[in-house]
């Protein structure tokens, strides 16, 4: 944390078992895409010695340029786990997507760390995914660091980033958000752009120049010192200002010297408080450089300043049915406590699991217990399973390094968990628990989806499952309505991903339709039919005739049937096959081919024969009359409509206004949510919502969110409805 006068790099090399937890440091790194999360992760490694040239997980030098590009591209949509040691402790680095869409890959890196590192772009700025991030770790108090990268840039100015940081991060304390050091600037290039080249050091004025491809460290000159008088001024009492000593800032302002060991010490503590969040700059190394700018600055606030798993608060943990039970904080020798937080399918090695484990040990070999919450509603089962682990392992790009054991705070790869999928909880077999699960985000946007071929179609459902198995966020739909297999995404890059990985993963084509919603239709008011099937062609006939009357319901009554027949026009024994027939009839619908909803069906009259009158003849004569009826009538097609919410920020509210307006919402409230965000309540026809998830984050900037529910169905507009009609003799 700057007082490490120069950490050596590659100090312990590659990552092994961890033997306690106060030796281990969960980060995740959160930032919007191109920030440069990967690449920074790449050269903390490299710094660490866990690889041994910039731009490159370590591979033995097997894998091509091709695929090692390849290979980042994946992990740019997917949470991925790369563990390096560094002066005596393990640190596992966990790298999340930047895109929205995956969103819960990041949500699964939250859960399974114990600090954040936000990574912004210095000629980017802070995005809104990344300020919501923010608020979320803030909401549970997670400590959080910042850092800036892209400094090279012509228009990288790291002083304005931080003060941008400090107005999106600082809230009503911008004196919590300060850097610890200030970029050293080199000759000015002939574009006259000064490049980046080390660091001056705020509270211990100490100069750490990277210009050579390693930290070496030197004291600054004068013009160096007077660079940096104000900003240490303003990071002491930054720091004085968060201390538990009380009286330390009166000590300060009477002029005393405060202690450099004094001033690290409670940096570090009000660090790992999530009181104070300091920025640094970070550089990748260049090609044939060891160390990149910054490097060794994070890994000392990494092990310096978060806090190990010992300081996370124990888990909420329940036994399978519900009671609560009493976990100590990551005990490894407690009752086993962990957590899937993501899953992954290998062509080679079948499912893999990211465990993070909260209580107990973890070994190779053992049987554990598998529960889990299900999802049903997004194609999950709820599981309560023995389940025998495979190897343990410490993932390192494409490679897995074989682990002996998983103690309590850890992260491990474990292979062959047939049935645990994301989220779900291992324990031991004969006591077992269940975490309480994190929320995960609805997947809002709708994809349709049909077997390319008949050995597509045989293969269509495993790929589906193992698909959704994959991903919590994902939901699987067999709509009865509308007979179509959809999948709900987060986004157009989240459904881009499914398809892929249907196709080359588990060798799945499949072709993208329309996605339909389920319309219905409805009698706009009261009318007769007369349902008549009499048929002699030689041997035993058939005599059906039926009258009935079709009156409209209100909204949610589904088919009522009633028997108004008197003097035994239609015998006792046939009155519940017209009553059938007309419930087939209004299964198939009666203008548009939609279902019918919202009727009363009065049998009135009839007649029958004593030998040619039977069942099915009666279920033909109630669905003519049925559809005799509807030819008279003014039939309405029903739309589903749904009542959407949008939290969105203040200066975006006329424009999601505006918007839901030209989709036929109605606009039916608003209510302030702090934070300078609005809450918008509509009704919106779910036919004009269908692409919603991707126009509001266009709209909004990515700022914006929203949920739906079903409300009702009702009456769509004539000429809208008219046009549906149009269209199907031709479907």
């Amino acid at each position: 944390m700057g007082d490490k006068a120069n950490a050596h790099p590659g100090a312990a090399g590659r990552a092994t078992a961890a033997d306690h937890p106060a030796s281990l440091r969960n980060v995740v790194l959160v930032g919007h895409s191109g920030a440069g999360k990967t690449t920074l992760v790449e050269a903390l490694a490299l710094t660490a010695g866990a690889v041994n040239r910039a731009g490159r997980v370590e591979d033995g030098g097997t894998v091509s340029d091709y695929d090692e590009i390849e290979h980042r591209q994946q992990r740019s949509v997917q949470l991925s786990l790369v563990p390096v040691d560094w002066d005596g402790y393990k640190i596992n680095i966990l790298d999340t997507p930047g895109y929205a869409d995956f969103v819960g890959e990041l949500r699964a890196g939250l859960r399974a760390a114990d600090a954040a590192l936000f990574v912004v772009s210095a000629s980017d700025g802070v995005d809104g995914t990344t300020r919501m991030v923010w608020e979320e770790c803030a909401a549970v108090g997670m400590p959080r660091a910042i850092v800036v990268t892209h400094l090279e840039s012509a228009r990288a100015d790291f002083e304005e980033m931080t003060r941008i940081c400090a107005e999106a991060f600082g809230g009503d304390d911008p004196d919590a958000v300060l850097p610890l050091y200030l970029p050293l600037r080199g000759p000015e290039a002939p574009d006259g752009h000064a490049p980046v080249t080390g660091l001056i050091g705020l509270l211990t004025q100490r100069l750490f120049d990277y210009a050579s491809g390693e930290r070496k460290e030197a004291e600054p000159g004068p013009e160096q010192r007077q660079l940096i008088e104000d900003a240490r001024n303003r990071l002491i009492e930054g720091i004085i200002a968060e201390s538990e000593d009380e009286t330390l800032m009166d000590r300060y302002l009477g002029g005393e010297e405060i202690d450099l060991r004094t001033l690290v010490q409670d940096l570090e503590r009000a660090v790992a408080r999530g009181t104070f969040f300091p920025v640094l700059a970070a550089a990748p190394a260049a090609e044939g450089a060891r160390q990149g700018l910054g490097t060794v600055e994070l890994l000392e606030l990494v092990t310096g300043g978060f806090p190990t798993p010992l300081e996370r608060p124990a888990p909420s943990v329940t036994t399978p049915d519900g009671a609560a039970r009493e976990v100590a904080a990551c005990d490894p020798d407690g009752p086993l406590v962990a957590e899937v937080v993501k899953t992954a399918s290998d062509p080679y090695v079948g499912r893999v699991s990211m465990v993070r484990v909260f209580s107990g040990t973890l070994r190779p070999d053992a049987t554990v217990h598998v529960s889990g919450h299900g999802l049903t509603d997004r194609g999950h089962e709820d599981h309560d399973v023995d389940e025998r682990i495979g190897t343990l392992s410490a993932p390192f790009g494409k490679q897995q390094r074989a682990l002996t054991h998983c103690i309590a705070g850890d992260l491990a790869s474990v292979a062959k968990l047939n049935r645990a999928e994301t989220g779900d909880t291992l324990s031991a077999k004969d006591d077992p628990l269940l975490m309480a699960p994190w929320r995960m985000p609805d997947p809002l946007l709708p994809l349709a989806i049909e077997a390319h071929s008949k050995a597509d179609e045989d293969k269509l459902s495993q790929g589906l499952g193992r698909l959704v198995a994959e991903d919590p966020t994902m939901r699987l739909e067999q709509n009865p309505s509308t007979h179509q297999v959809v999948l709900w995404c987060l986004g157009e890059a989240h459904a881009d991903v499914a398809l892929e990985r249907l196709r080359n993963r588990y060798g799945v084509q499949v072709d993208v339709v329309p996605h339909k919603v389920s319309l219905r239709e409805t009698f706009a008011g009261t009318s007769s039919g007369r349902g008549r099937h009499v048929k002699q062609s030689g041997g035993h006939g058939q005599f059906a005739i039926c009258e009935i009357e079709v009156e409209p319901l209100p909204n949610g009554s589904g088919i009522e049937f009633v028997d108004k027949v008197v003097g035994g026009a239609v015998p006792r024994q046939f009155i519940p096959s017209v009553e059938k027939g007309v419930r087939a009839q209004a299964a198939r619908g009666v203008a548009a081919g939609y279902p019918l909803i919202d009727v009363r069906v009065t049998l009135r009259d009839g007649k029958a024969h004593s030998v040619d009158s039977s069942d099915a003849a009666f279920q033909t004569a109630g669905a003519l009359a049925l559809r005799e009826a509807a030819a008279d009538a003014r039939i309405h097609l029903l739309e589903p409509v749904a009542e959407v919410s949008v939290l969105v920020g203040d200066d975006y509210v006329g424009a999601v206004m505006s918007d839901l307006s030209g989709r036929r919402g109605r606009v039916v409230g608003t209510e302030q949510a702090g934070g300078g965000r609005t809450l918008v309540r509509a009704e919106v026809p779910e036919i004009e919502i269908g692409r919603y998830a991707v126009d509001l984050r266009s709209i909004s900037h990515g700022t914006a969110r929203f949920d739906r529910h079903y409300a009702r169905h009702e009456p769509m507009p004539q000429q809208i409805a008219e046009r549906i009609r149009e269209r199907i003799p031709e479907s």
